[in-house]
């Protein structure tokens, strides 16, 4: 009844188990070296045989291994046999000897469980482990993938915008940023034609500061404008037109300063806060000084070729007075819709009723919106600057080159996707290979160790 309880080891437990039932000796690795130099000098005469070729190849031998090889030497070396049974082939005996050297102390037993060891709790594990991570990479792959594609995007959508917004349609960015300044003239034409309507406004600011101060309040670049249009700064400066007028291309090679501030490329421009502007105004600090150095010449030259709206001194000015004007009117205008100042009410003459400040209002802010729309601004610096040009073209080829890194970035992912894909699929034989000669093994141990216990059952647990 006893012979038919099985018999459990547990393999991290085997090696153990058998040093201790004295089945192996302790010192099993040093003869166990002796073994391994005897198969490696053996292996170097070998009979051509399908058989001991598949034994070779993605394994490592042990005892059991070396029986076959001693199977397989019996037909391949029958030739050698004499009467008495004996081989005389030398590959017979090298194999025999080996036999032999793994039975005594039963050294195969000892040799074994170290590979079931080694392969269940290392081996096995590793290339387990490593497949994971050739899926984990893979998914990062496909991440940065993901995010390269959404980065590219993105990049084209803010291109193509941006060229949209300049009107660039083709891949001469300088050439073209060149051209569209051409456009500062039409829009200098409406900005004009939509002047005349604030002559009101104007005349109601005079009069209104007159009642309160006893100063008429001037705006006197933005009704010459009304009067006379977009001249030349020479005619503004000087009261006629020049006879000739002579522009060069490198009149300004910074806009407003002599720092960076003015080429910095800022898709969202400001311009002076608005709420900002004062009322106590004279003409000694409206920017206009007229040159006192003698008689002028009737030749436009230098800033003074330039028109009011173009002279980026002028133009400031313009700006500053046309926000004067609105801050005025957005004043009157809290004012009126209260109702709560009796002072001005008592004179009809600055009276002006919330519906038409509001009109007036809305006037000026459609001259300030045409020449403080973000693509005016643009194209002014582009005309008086060739660095503003220049930066705006690298900005340009920045987003472009981005672009194409980041597309170059996804190609190289999907390739390094494929190979770690090939990898992986490279591994998993391996791994069956490993697992399905580590379950052989095991049956093997538990066969050997059974006969030794006259052949009860033998389990040996935590194996594959």
């Amino acid at each position: 009844m006893a012979d038919d309880i099985p018999i459990d080891i547990h393999i991290p437990k085997l090696l153990e188990w058998l040093l201790s039932r004295r089945h192996c000796k302790i010192g099993w690795q040093a003869h166990i070296a002796m073994v391994r130099e005897k198969i490696n000098s053996a292996l170097e005469d070998m009979p051509e045989h399908q058989g001991i070729v598949d034994l070779l190849s993605g394994s490592y031998l042990n005892y059991f291994h070396c029986c076959q090889i001693v199977e397989i030497l019996k037909e391949t070396e029958a030739d050698s046999k004499n009467l008495f049974g004996i081989y005389g082939s030398k590959r017979m005996k090298d194999w025999q000897d080996i036999t032999r050297l793994y039975e005594k102390d039963n050294v195969y037993l000892a040799e074994a469980a170290n590979i079931l060891l080694r392969n269940v709790k290392y081996e096995v594990p590793s290339i387990r482990k490593q497949l994971a991570k050739y899926k984990q990479m893979q998914a990062d792959c496909d991440k940065k993938i993901a995010d390269y594609v959404k980065s590219a995007a993105s990049g084209q959508r803010e291109l193509e915008t941006l060229k949209k917004q300049l009107g660039i349609t083709g891949d001469n960015v300088r050439s073209e940023l060149m051209l569209r300044t051409q456009h500062l003239s039409e829009v200098y034409e409406n900005v004009i034609a939509n002047m005349k309507v604030l002559q009101k406004p104007i005349q109601y600011y005079s009069a209104f500061s007159r009642h309160v101060a006893g100063v008429s309040y001037t705006l006197p670049l933005l009704s010459y404008a009304i009067d006379k249009g977009n001249t030349t700064t020479y005619e503004w400066l000087y009261g006629e037109a020049p006879q000739n007028v002579e522009v060069t291309n490198d009149q300004f090679a910074d806009v407003g300063g002599s720092g960076d501030a003015a080429d910095e490329i800022d898709w969202d421009i400001t311009v002076a806060d608005e709420n900002s502007g004062s009322y106590d105004i004279s003409m000694d600090e409206s920017g206009i000084v007229v040159e006192s150095s003698g008689q002028p010449t009737n030749v436009a030259t230098g800033n003074e070729s330039y028109t009011i709206l173009d002279n980026p001194k002028t133009r400031d000015e313009f700006i500053n007075q046309l926000l004067e004007l609105q801050s005025f009117l957005k004043m009157r205008l809290l004012e009126t819709q209260k109702e709560s100042d009796s002072l001005f009410s008592m004179n009809e003459g600055v009276q002006e009723s919330s519906e038409s400040i509001l009109k007036m209002l809305d006037a000026v802010q459609v001259v300030k919106q045409l020449m403080t729309d973000s693509v005016t601004q643009q194209l002014h610096f582009m005309k008086h600057s060739n660095r503003f040009i220049e930066k705006t073209a690298a900005l340009f080829e920045q987003k472009a080159t981005s672009i194409e890194k980041m597309v170059a970035s996804q190609e190289a992912l999907k390739t390094r996707k494929e190979e770690l894909i090939q990898q992986e699929i490279e591994l998993k034989p391996k791994l069956n290979l490993i697992i399905e000669k580590t379950r052989e093994l095991q049956e093997q141990v538990e066969r050997e160790i059974s006969k030794k216990y006259k052949n009860r059952p033998v389990n040996l647990m935590g194996g594959f």
